[in-house]
């Protein structure tokens, strides 16, 4: 009985670190049996080849010594003479291994306790492999999380099956934050490192703003209204190109929205960079103009946002001229 305890308990053990960790339970299961095996070889020598199997079912432990069947033996602690070997298994040939059972095994103290940290090394390792490929195929997704701790200007942010990072360069300018402020950033990175899985967030990529507009304009998410260009000054200002697929509906007007709703949306999310309307009406008659005409031109459409840009620059150089004046 106390046998049969013991099984069920280290079931329910698998079993609920299994959910804790959001694993496969065969993970658990095989890195329990590693542990007994590395325990095992400390008791019989290291250079024992021993296999150790648990039954997923009903948690019986099976402990076996693998032997090798040769001609003429070298090494006694892992091989064996092939006449031995023909009379405990007559289908055994040269290079085969016999498995030979071996008693319980008695944890100690060291043994428990190296056994302990083979496990908890198994499940980690389990855990940031399941975290990686979660996240690997999201690079270019809009998430959201919540703000855990924030070192020397980088944030560090809950998602909840992971952590992720703003770096402080990809924040925006002045942009407080506070342990469990909600937040929604860009992921942009993922890279499988030595001390686990690291995603890297960004609330200043041009990307970002692209995500938003789609996420708060249907036509956009629809593939109707196309983002052809974003240029981003983080905290500052910002401009988007837009351009329709269907005549019949203005790229500017639905990008704005009712009484500016839904630029301003994007903008409040933004924390407040000036999103002029003269940088979305731009392109509000490319749709208008002929397919061969070189404004249409991907190259002709940066040189037209440059121009505008310019203008704007010339404009506030020349409004700060006349207040000096005045």
């Amino acid at each position: 009985m106390a046998v049969s305890a013991n099984r069920l308990e280290l079931l329910q053990i698998a079993d609920a670190v299994a959910r804790e960790k959001l694993i496969d339970r065969q993970i658990v299961i095989d890195a329990m049996a590693d542990a007994i095996q590395k325990a095992a070889k400390s008791r019989y020598g290291q250079e024992t080849n021993v296999r150790a199997d648990i039954n997923a079912k009903t948690g019986e432990i099976k402990l076996q010594r693998l032997m090798q069947a040769v001609e003429q033996i070298e090494d006694p602690a892992t091989e064996i003479d092939l006449e031995t070997a023909v009379d405990r298994n007559p289908a055994a040939q040269l290079g085969d291994y016999i498995a030979e059972p071996l008693p319980p095994l008695d944890f100690g103290r060291i043994a428990a306790q190296s056994a302990k940290q083979v496990i908890v090394q198994k499940v980690r390792e389990a855990e940031r492999d399941k975290q990686y490929d979660e996240f690997k195929d999201r690079v270019g997704e809009v998430i959201n999380g919540t703000v855990k701790r924030v070192e020397y200007g980088n944030v560090i942010v809950d998602l909840g099956r992971g952590e992720g990072i703003i770096r402080r360069d990809e924040t925006i300018m002045r942009e407080p934050f506070k342990y469990g402020d909600r937040v929604r950033a860009y992921i942009f990175d993922v890279r499988r490192e030595q001390r686990g899985p690291q995603i890297f967030l960004s609330r200043t990529h041009p990307q970002f703003m692209a995500k938003l507009f789609g996420m708060e304009v249907p036509e956009i998410y629809d593939g109707i209204i196309e983002i052809k260009s974003v240029a981003r000054d983080p905290g500052s200002r910002a401009k988007i190109a837009v351009i329709s697929n269907d005549s019949s509906i203005d790229p500017v007007g639905a990008c704005v929205g009712m009484r500016g709703s839904r630029v301003q949306a994007v903008v409040g999310e933004l924390h407040g960079p000036r999103m002029r309307r003269a940088s979305l009406s731009m392109l509000y008659s490319l749709r208008k103009l002929p397919k061969w005409c070189w404004m249409r031109r991907p190259s002709a459409l940066k040189w037209l946002c440059l121009m505008i840009n310019c203008l704007l620059l010339l404009a506030a150089a020349a409004k700060t001229c006349a207040l000096h004046r005045n």
